[in-house]
């Protein structure tokens, strides 16, 4: 499949560029992906799962394209930072205890939403002495300097800084803070160490500073990417609000400590998300986590519902497109039932990739699988229906079983399913001697239940009212 240069039809926009590229890995036995993961304080919320289910999908399908013995996934975790050290003072908790118990509930949120693990998961205070290593190296390479027991990156020393975000020194200086600390050089320079306060995490620090301190947040990716992955890699990803000034800065470190012209090959980006139609913000009362929506919806709606927009556009993230996948999941788990997924060659899984080989077009390889969904549909051997589940596995979806699937029930919500299963039974029998004030009766005792029915070709399904 493809050539011998690696290239298997992949097509990606990269932010370097601003255009759409075919995408050639270093090596096509050793495809390298890092993508900027949580920093863990707090309940991840909806817009962080978008980057989380966008690059899953990618990791996925580089798997099918490539092998998943030849790709390595790096998705880190920012376990020092003053975000948490402002929480667990504020809860009266170890630092340790804080960031253990938000790594777990993370975990438990992404594994809903069928994100797979990565190959590595690196947290930043594992790697301390590979940051201070780069810092030094820094240093030593001219590249950055020692100023009031903080090492600081010389941005001038740059020239082409700001070519990943395509803002111009100029810009970003007129941008800067009003108030810039006087030991910087200047105004663009930023923290690569810095003294720790009392009660924060503190380690010996580089270059000769005799105070213990912590590193910037910039390093820790460099860092940690160089260990895992090298120098160079493949792709880099994250949301697009990380372009400026993280990306940027990671680019930098990395490029200058290391001598190379570039730090990955492909930056890849997905677009913000809203709520409603507004940003999402606590002071409007919107914020929503992750797990507040699981509460309430099936981990694969939230998946599903993500993965009708293209990753790079805007999501409005709405109760009524929530509604909207829950009736296609609704319909394809009805398709393939309780089948279990095909194994071998996939004619429909090439049908799905397609679209995914152009850019991540999910909305057009959901439109893909409607079509597959109705042909599908008739399939009384079960072949088909089972080859159809496979290669929905490339979005994530239909990883479960129709009967998993309707049981399903929001959190602390309980159902009497003996009953509903006999009153939906007796509504049957009602119909079938044309009893319709006695189905209509049944159906009224269902809904005070809280239960919808659904009738259909293969008979009558329910669910729970929203």
């Amino acid at each position: 499949m493809g050539d011998q240069n690696g290239f298997r039809g992949l097509r990606l926009t990269n932010t370097m560029t601003r255009q759409k590229e075919d995408f050639v890995p270093f090596d096509a036995d050793n495809v390298r992906v890092y993508v900027c993961g949580p920093t863990v304080y707090d309940y991840a919320h909806i817009g962080n799962a978008r980057p989380i289910i966008v690059f899953d999908v990618l990791y996925r399908l580089l798997c099918r394209l490539y092998g998943a013995d030849h790709v390595t996934y790096v998705r880190n975790v920012t376990d020092v930072d003053d975000k948490i050290n402002a929480r667990a003072a504020q809860e009266g908790i170890s630092i340790r205890e804080l960031t253990e118990r938000t790594v777990r509930q993370f975990h438990a949120d992404i594994d809903a939403l069928r994100a797979l693990r990565p190959n590595v998961e690196p947290r930043a205070t594992d790697h301390i002495e590979e940051m201070k290593t780069m810092i030094a190296e820094l240093v030593q390479r001219g590249h950055a300097y020692v100023a009031a027991d903080h090492v600081l990156f010389d941005v001038p020393s740059m020239p082409d800084y700001g070519r990943l975000s395509n803002r111009s020194l100029d810009e970003m200086q007129a941008g800067a803070r009003v108030e810039v600390a006087t030991y910087k050089r200047d105004p663009m320079d930023f923290v690569l160490w810095k003294p720790s306060r009392p009660g924060e995490p503190a380690w010996p620090s580089p270059c000769g500073i005799a105070v213990d301190g912590r590193p910037g947040w910039h390093i820790e990716c460099s860092a940690m990417s160089e260990k895992h992955l090298g120098p160079t890699f493949d792709i880099h990803g994250g949301g697009i609000d990380l372009v400026f000034p993280h990306h940027e800065n990671e680019l930098a470190q990395s490029r200058c400590a290391h001598g190379t012209p570039l730090m990955a090959k492909v930056w890849l980006h997905n677009g913000f998300l809203q709520v409603e139609g507004e940003k999402m913000s606590k002071s409007l009362g919107n914020f929503t986590t992750i797990h507040d929506l699981l509460a309430d919806w099936p981990g694969e709606v939230l998946r599903l519902n993500m993965l009708r927009s293209h990753y790079r556009q805007p999501i409005d993230w709405t109760v009524k497109g929530l509604e909207e996948s829950r009736k296609v999941l609704d319909r394809w788990y009805a398709v393939v039932g309780d089948v279990e997924p095909w194994t071998g060659a996939n004619p429909l899984m090439d049908k799905i990739a397609a679209p995914l080989l152009d850019d991540l077009n999910t909305p057009m390889a959901i439109t893909v699988a409607h079509g597959i969904a109705d042909e599908v549909a008739d399939d009384h051997e079960g072949d088909d229906r089972s080859m159809f589940k496979s290669a929905l596995s490339l979005l994530g979806l239909l990883e479960g079983t129709q009967s998993k699937w309707q049981s399903w029930r929001p959190a602390g919500v309980t159902i009497d399913e003996t009953r509903v299963a006999k009153l939906i039974a007796g509504r049957a029998e009602a119909r079938k001697t044309k009893n319709w004030a006695e189905a209509d009766r049944v159906r009224g005792e269902l809904d005070a239940m809280g239960v919808v029915l659904k009738d259909g070709a293969e008979g009558t399904t329910w669910e729970l009212k929203r």
